[in-house]
């Protein structure tokens, strides 16, 4: 199935060709030269490569800035123009869209050169960073404008950068309601348990109690909210799909999240607490199969809100 992830929010490279004049060739340490909108927070024009492109990833500074160095699981936002080396035509950028984009470092959530490009690199800087197509799309090449085997070219400016705890870490709220889903208070980053009571009708409204209560700034509609989760389907009891598992945050943009439930039972919840969500059909996927989880599911999660960025 489509991850959760992958159902709310706008991917990396969605293939929107900018328009953009021809720049020429230019080459300035290796890689294409800026030519236009070099400093940090401009919007650049990179020029066409010139010659072979390295086979390795290759990362150049083009302005260090003064923020904490990124590390894996940080959530970052940055800005970025994407070109092939042997174009003249940005493939993708955000640059100018007014809204920065969200990755968490080292999530595998990008391609791999970006992983590997922004890691240990400070907010505040400009990047310049040539993918390889190994840790790009490689031979299936992605969409018209991403040839196979075609090398990568980015200019990357990191806005934000987040340091994300392993686990929420509130105060312990009782369980007493035996008719529903128990969740584990474990606070070192492991799985979360969640255990459905057998043999109970599910409630036919949004529950959203908390298991442990933060003493963070309450989550808005409007917020990026950083959380990890194991998410349930009611009548099997089973797993779809577990972050605590694989050790991963992901960002929500509130307002962009397409399951109801989800979104009011966050909403005027505290950064920092973990909460049991137990959301009706009709506050979920409806009639609609999604993956495994069949039509008509009660979703049940156990859900750390670790940041607000």
């Amino acid at each position: 199935m489509r991850r959760l992830a992958g159902l709310l929010v706008v991917p990396l490279l969605l293939l929107s060709t900018a328009a953009c004049g021809d720049s020429g060739s230019e080459m300035k340490n290796g890689v294409p030269a800026i030519t236009k909108g070099a400093k940090f927070g401009e919007s650049p024009t990179l020029a066409k490569g010139s010659g072979k492109p390295p086979k390795e990833l290759k990362v150049v500074t083009i302005s260090e800035g003064d923020g904490p160095a990124l590390k894996k699981g940080d959530a970052a936002q940055v800005n970025y123009l994407g070109q092939v080396w042997d174009g003249t035509k940005p493939f993708d950028q955000s640059f100018g869209k007014g809204k920065p984009f969200d990755v968490t470092i080292g999530a595998g959530q990008v391609i791999k050169g970006w992983d590997q490009g922004l890691e240990g690199k400070k907010v505040g800087s400009r990047l310049e960073l040539v993918i390889p197509p190994d840790l790009g799309y490689g031979a299936q090449g992605q969409g018209a404008d991403i040839k196979p085997n075609a090398t990568l070219v980015f200019v990357v400016d990191i806005v934000k950068g987040t340091s994300i705890p392993a686990s929420a870490k509130g105060k312990e709220v009782p369980q007493e309601n035996k008719d529903l889903p128990k969740v584990g208070t474990n606070t070192d980053g492991k799985e979360v348990a969640v255990t459905v009571p057998k043999d109970v009708t599910p409630p036919a409204k949004l529950v959203s109690d908390y298991v442990l209560e933060g003493d963070g700034a309450v989550v808005k509609d409007t917020d990026n909210v950083v959380v990890k989760f194991n998410g349930k389907t009611w009548k099997d009891d089973k797993s779809f799909e577990s972050t605590y598992a694989t050790d991963q945050s992901v960002t929500w943009p509130m307002a962009q999240l397409s399951v109801k439930g989800l979104k009011d039972g966050l909403v005027g919840k505290k950064v920092g607490s973990r909460v049991l969500l137990v959301i009706p059909p009709d506050q979920g996927f409806g009639d609609k199969e999604q993956g495994t989880i069949p039509a008509n599911s009660t979703l049940v999660f156990s859900l750390d809100i670790l940041a607000v960025v």
